[in-house]
């Protein structure tokens, strides 16, 4: 085990992910709905002019050209139509057992969100920095070479115990293979970074680290997972 000190820097709450939505999405997503002369359309307008666009259809066909757009490989037409139903009472990004998946449903329930002003469930994720120290500053590799896995198991010693990460999760925390953590963090960019620490962003759902809030600075230890052992 390899020990640490944690401290939580910022926390706030988001209701869109930084930078989702590009306008080269909503270009395209105007294409799906065959909007006439969308390559004409200057780029300060195109996202006004895409949700314009979406209102002009029905909720649940609006749903399945954004989830065909997002998951164009990962989800059949048949899969698309009932996802598509699903996503308009329910919050996939939480409730639907693919997590590879629950960052695109985010997106696509934000935007229709947004779109319709409502009609589709509320989006919440969180954003915040943390500064991981080493006590061993040879230790700091874990974190710069695979972060998601050891990061994850840091994190999760800063939430209680009832936490859903640490109920779900327990046995890849406490094991050496946890491939779920990379799909938990929906944005993870290092920043700052001295000889014993680093400094992370971190973008995921509240559903996962909401509780992060209330950490402060406290001790944990890590290790990373087997497939990613650090060379000594």
């Amino acid at each position: 085990m390899h020990q640490f000190t944690v401290e939580r820097l910022s926390f706030r709450t988001l209701n869109e992910l930084p930078n989702s939505w590009q306008n080269k999405d909503y270009l395209e997503l105007l294409k799906k709905m065959n909007y006439e002369s969308p390559d004409d359309i200057s780029e300060a307008e195109l996202p006004d002019m895409c949700l314009m666009a979406i209102t002009d259809l029905e909720p649940r066909a609006a749903a399945e050209i954004v989830l065909g757009y997002l998951f164009p490989e990962q989800l059949t037409a048949g899969q698309i139509e009932n996802l598509a139903h699903q996503m308009l009472t329910e919050k996939l990004w939480e409730e639907n057992p693919e997590l590879p998946l629950h960052k695109g449903f985010y997106e696509a329930t934000q935007l229709l969100h947004t779109a319709y002003n409502g009609t589709f469930p509320r989006t919440q994720a969180v954003q915040f920095e943390v500064k991981c120290t080493a006590e061993n500053p040879a230790d700091l590799a874990l974190l710069t070479q695979a972060p998601a896995a050891p990061l994850m198991r840091l994190l999760a010693q800063g939430l209680p115990d009832g936490a859903l990460i640490n109920r779900l999760f327990s046995a890849q925390l406490a094991g050496v293979e946890f491939t779920e953590a990379q799909h938990l963090f929906w944005q993870l960019t290092p920043g700052e970074t001295q000889a014993n620490a680093v400094v992370f962003e971190v973008v995921s759902s509240a559903y996962w680290l909401e509780d992060f809030k209330y950490a402060d600075q406290y001790q944990a230890t890590t290790h990373a997972d087997a497939a990613a052992e650090v060379a000594p």
